[in-house]
């Protein structure tokens, strides 16, 4: 194992807030305290920051290795003025609670202990800022087009009731076609009594609303495509896996050493089986916990499997002759789907962003 001591002169702590970022240099190996100072996040105090940094070590770039937290908050900014001076970004590690009650708390100790326990770990666990860039660009994708569906379906949903209650001249007794929904937005205004001049209008407003986002969902979809065919084309390989789906997994795998196990990615899926025994009775249920979004999306997998797999439909088949519900070969299709994805990005994670 090669520990940061070994490969870096100095490591810098950054402890970050709104107003105020401070900063402690250690010495490495022996991890010598520097000198500690604290910079406004002002534009001007960033610069003070990177300039303070540059005569501290020298000027070797290469030999310092930054450790902050909130890299993706308070720290993002500095993060990234820092990252195009040349100098490495990573997240620092999480306190613990028992350093913290050990030896008080302040944004100078705070920003020693993020370089000191940065000192000890293996390289290879470093949550690297480029790593951070990626799953910071598909988050911001994800969220926007779960925001995007929702607003779709509120306003299909007032269309629908709009061509319910007023006779606009369309038959909305079934769900609305997109062939309809055009066919609205192309309505022009027409002599009529007021309510049906105003229901029609509104109306009009919400076709065109659903067309606009479906050209927003599009080019969504081939944003996240593209950016998971270049950094993690593997998952796209797997059965039942989408460009959305595989854009999930990512941000919540984020880098190499963030997940240490198949047993703990499951844990923060939601998809490790919970006991619920009783008597006689020996079974398991689903788990409710967990990040949501990303057992939806494994839950996505194991449907489209459970559909379009063959050797998923006979494995179905057969747990069902022995007795399972189709809520329990769920639960265990969602627990394998998850030991395949561990298994898929340790042995080829995803690249980083040059």
């Amino acid at each position: 194992m090669s520990i940061v001591a070994d490969n870096y002169r100095f490591v810098v702590g950054v402890d970050t807030h709104a107003a105020t970022h401070t900063y402690a240099l250690l010495e490495s190996p022996s991890g010598k305290e520097l000198g500690t100072e604290t910079f406004p996040t002002t534009t001007a105090g960033l610069n003070r920051a990177v300039a303070w940094l540059g005569r501290r070590t020298g000027g070797d770039i290469d030999g310092v290795l930054i450790s902050a937290e909130g890299t993706g908050s308070y720290g993002a900014v500095m993060a990234d003025l820092l990252s195009e001076t040349g100098y490495r970004v990573v997240e620092a590690p999480a306190p613990s609670v028992k350093r913290l009650r050990g030896t008080g708390k302040t944004d100078t100790l705070d920003a020693i202990v993020a370089a000191r326990s940065t000192l000890v770990m293996d390289v290879q666990r470093l949550r690297d800022r480029r790593a951070g860039e990626l799953q910071a660009a598909l988050k911001v994708l994800t969220v926007a087009r779960e925001q995007m569906n929702a607003d779709r379906l509120r306003s299909i949903n007032a269309l629908t009731a709009l061509l319910r209650t007023h006779d606009l001249g369309l038959d909305a007794r079934r769900a609305l076609t997109l062939t309809q929904i055009r066919s609205v937005a192309a309505w022009r205004r027409r002599e009529e009594p007021l309510s049906l001049f105003v229901a029609r209008a509104d109306a009009v407003r919400h076709a065109k609303r659903v067309i606009h986002l479906d050209a927003d969902l599009k080019s969504n979809r081939e944003q996240v495509t593209k950016l998971v065919r270049d950094h993690a084309p593997v998952l796209l390989d797997m059965t039942g896996v989408g460009a959305v789906t595989a854009a999930v997994i990512i941000t919540v795998w984020s880098h190499p050493g963030r997940v240490r196990s198949q047993a703990a990615l499951a844990q923060i899926a939601g998809t490790c089986p919970i006991p619920a025994s009783s008597g006689n009775t020996t079974r398991h249920r689903l788990n409710r916990g967990g990040d949501r979004q990303l057992n939806r999306a494994i839950n996505t997998i194991a449907l489209t499997r459970m559909r379009m797999d063959p050797a998923t439909r006979a494995y179905v088949q057969r747990r069902t002759a022995e007795g399972r519900t189709k809520r329990e070969i769920t639960r265990c299709l969602k627990r394998y789907v998850t030991r395949q994805i561990h298994r898929t990005l340790t042995a080829n994670p995803p690249l980083l962003i040059a």
